[in-house]
């Protein structure tokens, strides 16, 4: 198929070199004329602005965003819709919020443009594993997408089959599923990222424990200089807890087990504050979602305004003075 990929970066590159190793012509288009010029190198068609970019795609129209989300997608949403016409699709497959893009496809479905958001996974290591995608947007459009998201998907590989899922039919064996109308692909991507967000906090703290193992303020006895990258190591063999970002996390400490490149400054997506805010408009606890997402923003500062008031209650009360302790003291 000819499609159109708006957004070169580190996804939408890799993402626009598997599509053309799986046979798909690609017209391109980034802010940067030198990433438009690397991947046209490669084999991909370069445009020099939307203008000749829509004109390149052909009939029907197919433009995949890969820009970042809030203000860059909604504007790039917009000029792209003066562009197209009746029946082109347009393709969110950033991390848009989903109320967005249920209010986008009711924009463009006046215009009789087709849009489909997808929740699409895999990072920078998409172009080699493939892509999971998570995709929203009306079903008869999906469909005619087809050879597209079984490109970029994973396939089966060698992950052993589920017990009981020959029995079912769909493609997320393959790597990639529809969940429903307008906003729902992002919205699953959504939680995903949430989910995302507790499983990591829980490796971290984990680990953290392993490594204060030997503190001096623990007995003699019970100290412990334990292997971290041997840990990691041994889990990913066997082990319940085993999982591909504990992959990543045995790779990072076969580095460097002190991880000393790192500041700890941990950023957050947006898409874990959405999460949270979508449990809290369904009367779902998210205990660990939310202390996870806390704990990320704790992450960005020195000692805030809150502790300090706890450490002058504790002083006043009981006349407890805090020692004058570093920051992650």
């Amino acid at each position: 198929m000819r499609l159109g990929m708006v957004g070169l970066g580190r996804m939408g590159a890799n993402m626009t070199r598997r599509l053309m190793q799986g046979g798909h012509e690609v017209v391109v288009t980034d802010l940067s004329a030198e990433n438009v010029k690397e991947i046209a190198g490669e084999g991909a068609v370069a445009s020099a602005s939307l203008d000749d970019f829509t004109a390149k795609l052909g009939k029907p129209r197919i433009a995949w965003l890969m820009v970042p989300a809030g203000d860059p997608t909604e504007q790039t949403v917009l000029a792209l819709s003066q562009r197209m016409e009746k029946g082109d699709i347009l393709i969110d497959g950033g991390n848009s919020y989903f109320k967005d893009d249920v209010r986008r496809s009711k924009l463009l479905r006046d215009k009789g443009i087709h849009y489909v958001d997808i929740g699409t996974s895999g990072g920078v290591w998409g172009l080699e594993r493939g892509y999971c995608m998570m995709i929203g947007g009306p079903k008869e459009v999906v469909q005619q997408l087809d050879p597209i998201f079984k490109t970029l998907a994973p396939g089966r590989g060698d992950i052993p089959r589920t017990p009981g899922r020959e029995k079912l039919s769909g493609t997320s064996e393959e790597g990639y599923v529809y969940c429903g109308p307008s906003g729902a692909g992002h919205f699953v991507k959504m939680v995903h990222n949430g989910i995302e967000y507790g499983m990591m906090q829980a490796y971290a703290e984990g680990f953290d424990i392993f490594r204060n193992a030997a503190s001096k303020e623990l007995p003699e006895d019970i100290r412990y200089d334990l292997n971290l990258p041997d840990i990691a190591e041994v889990w990913r063999r066997g082990s319940v807890v085993s999982s591909w970002l504990l992959d990543l996390t045995a790779m990072a400490l076969a580095e460097n087990p002190t991880l000393s490149e790192y500041t700890g400054y941990v950023q957050d997506s947006g898409e874990g504050r959405w999460t949270i805010e979508a449990a809290i408009s369904e009367s779902v606890p998210v205990d660990v979602l939310s202390a996870a997402l806390f704990t990320r923003f704790r992450s960005r500062q020195e000692h805030t305004f809150a502790e300090k008031v706890l450490s002058a209650m504790r002083q006043k009360f009981g006349g407890h003075v805090e020692g004058k302790a570093g920051k992650n003291a």
